[in-house]
């Protein structure tokens, strides 16, 4: 099966009905890609699959074959972040941080679609992604944030 993550091309040999995340995580290493409740209820493993939001947990590998599959380390580098990393690190978003690039890849989705969303747009969009710590009203926030700095490009 040929995958395309992140930019980089994989030629990888496994089932086509694993989910994408353990395909992610275990087999090429993209470790941003986090497990959470493996029904997806929480967002924790959320990527980009041709741009839109999809959880990885419950995404086979055989349905990403051809498909631009983006995860949080492809959302930007260290010297060039994306305007939503870049958000989050200016609204202190992340207390515990576990859910924070499913979080980040779920916005970034939203800010493509909608380049400036409302507040109950961002509550619907960002309502699938839990955080435990509670930083709802800072995810808001730094959403804005990004969606701001993305319309001056």
């Amino acid at each position: 099966m040929k995958l395309t993550v992140d930019g980089n091309p994989h030629d990888v040999d496994v089932e086509e009905d694993m989910p994408l995340l353990w395909l992610l995580r275990d087999e090429l290493g993209y470790k941003g890609v986090k497990y959470g409740c493996g029904v997806a209820q929480c967002g924790a493993c959320t990527v980009h699959l041709d741009g839109v939001a999809v959880r990885s947990c419950q995404t086979w590998a055989g349905d990403a074959e051809g498909a631009e599959i983006t995860t949080i380390e492809g959302l930007g580098t260290p010297d060039a972040l994306h305007a939503v990393q870049e958000a989050w690190i200016a609204h202190q978003v992340a207390q515990c941080g576990y859910c924070q690039s499913g979080q980040m890849m779920q916005a970034a989705s939203l800010l493509a679609e909608t380049p400036a969303p409302t507040d109950d747009q961002i509550d619907e969009a960002m309502s699938g992604n839990l955080c435990r710590c509670g930083t709802y009203s800072r995810i808001r926030a730094a959403v804005k944030t990004a969606a701001a700095k993305l319309s001056e490009v």
